[in-house]
């Protein structure tokens, strides 16, 4: 007997009709705000990954050599492989650019709940404009997306890392001092961040007003902050016009300023963004993104581009916490043939049923009695049985079943053919 790989999952189908209702669901948000879809490779050249993050995503990635000898990866993520499209074949297109996308990922990670080695990612890039309300809009549309599926537990965090790195600046912060710090900032663990900017003997006030901005979150620190830098303003007042589309246009409740998102410090430019789910516990995490500019990386005319990926497997996860239900997965019609000769034409009767009314419907194939029929019926939750058998065919008739009710009525062939529905 083979076991399925390490951190890799089989969906029955049960579980598959679910994921395919929350994509369906997803992919129609997507298109309410005039996104189009698009799919790229499920493996790309190796050196577009670490151009992107730098060789240490090496250690996460699925990397091969192919029998021409090119070294390449299956895909950790779908940013890298829409920009490198956008690059390739897009970059004429009228601007803006709406894109979304659905595809599987392949990463090494140690495998714990909500976090696979392969897994489905939904996300969208927006491409061709830096104006507040096409940011607000983007952050909008996750929070649709989310509350469309039932989601109603879910926290909205938006930060800013062109003004974190302005912050670090003040704080005279050296490269290598920002990047030992951002764990414990990702973490919350604003202590020991303190304890460490102590420990490094910059000016006291500082660090104060630092830690207070981290914990209580309020903008007008910010400007205590950041008075000293000019350029800080306008940015500071571009932060606050977003979060003010988001509550008073968008209409999104609750958004808490967060200046401890440092998501992709490398090459985020602007505002983030982080929606959680607390019930999900220490990985709440559920949808992240912000602005940022990749496409000169790759070989384009730079762009501001902004976007967001969303973790499907553990948005089903919050869903299943918040005990949201899922529409049932159910069959129109069963076909039941009484006896053998009747087989040929229970498939005609299919045949009309799939093809001229576009219904689902199966027809028995055991060739077993109506009591197992009927039973197999009901465990595909079929809506209606259709028994054909010798007598009814003498008198032209089906005989339906309703499923729920167990009421059962005789209609003509010929009435039924062109309207099914009169059960």
């Amino acid at each position: 007997m083979f076991e399925i790989p390490r951190g890799t999952r089989d969906f029955l189908p049960d579980e598959m009709h679910k994921r395919r209702y929350v994509e369906s669901v997803f992919r129609r948000v997507f298109e309410s705000y005039g996104y189009r879809e698009i799919q790229t490779p499920t493996f790309e050249q190796l050196e577009l990954f670490t151009a992107k993050s730098g060789e240490s995503v090496l250690d996460e990635i699925y990397e091969f050599k192919d029998k021409g000898d090119r070294h390449l990866a299956l895909r950790p993520e779908l940013t890298a492989p829409v920009m490198r499209m956008y690059v390739d074949q897009m970059q004429m297109e009228p601007k803006p650019l709406k894109l979304f996308y659905f595809g599987n990922c392949y990463r090494y990670d140690r495998p714990q709940k909500g976090r696979y080695r392969e897994f489905l990612q939904a996300g969208c890039e927006l491409i061709g404009s830096n104006k507040p309300e096409a940011i607000a809009e983007l952050i909008s549309l996750s929070m649709d997306m989310l509350h469309t599926i039932g989601l109603s537990h879910v926290e909205l965090e938006v930060g800013n890392l062109k003004l974190l790195s302005m912050v670090f600046d003040e704080l005279s912060l050296t490269k290598e001092q920002r990047q030992d710090l951002l764990p414990s900032i990702d973490k919350e663990e604003f202590d020991e961040v303190e304890d460490v900017l102590y420990q490094w003997e910059l000016d006291s006030s500082k660090i104060v007003d630092f830690i207070t901005l981290l914990k209580d979150r309020k903008s007008e620190l910010l400007f205590e902050l950041l008075s000293n830098q000019d350029q800080s303003v306008d940015e500071i007042k571009r932060l606050q016009q977003i979060i003010d589309l988001l509550k008073n246009h968008f209409s999104i409740e609750s958004v808490k300023l967060n200046m401890g998102i440092v998501r992709g410090l490398d090459y985020y430019t602007g505002t983030v963004f982080e929606v959680k789910a607390p019930a999900l516990g220490a990985e709440k995490q559920i949808c992240g993104g912000g602005e940022y500019n990749l496409i000169g990386l790759f070989g384009g005319r730079e762009m501001p581009t902004s976007g967001f990926a969303l973790g499907f497997d553990r948005t089903l996860l919050a869903m299943d916490e918040e005990e949201l239900s899922f529409p049932q997965q159910t069959l129109d019609y069963y076909i039941i043939p009484i006896t053998d000769d009747m087989i040929p034409f229970a498939f005609e009767i299919a045949s009309v049923l799939r093809r001229t009314h576009h219904y689902s419907c199966d027809v028995d194939l055991l060739r077993r009695g109506i009591g197992k029929a009927l039973k197999y019926a009901n465990s595909r939750h079929s809506l209606v049985a259709i028994l054909i058998g010798p007598d009814e065919l003498k008198k032209d008739v089906l005989t339906l079943r309703n499923m729920k009710t167990g009421e059962q009525k005789q209609v003509s062939i010929d009435e039924f053919k062109n309207n099914p529905d009169i059960m």
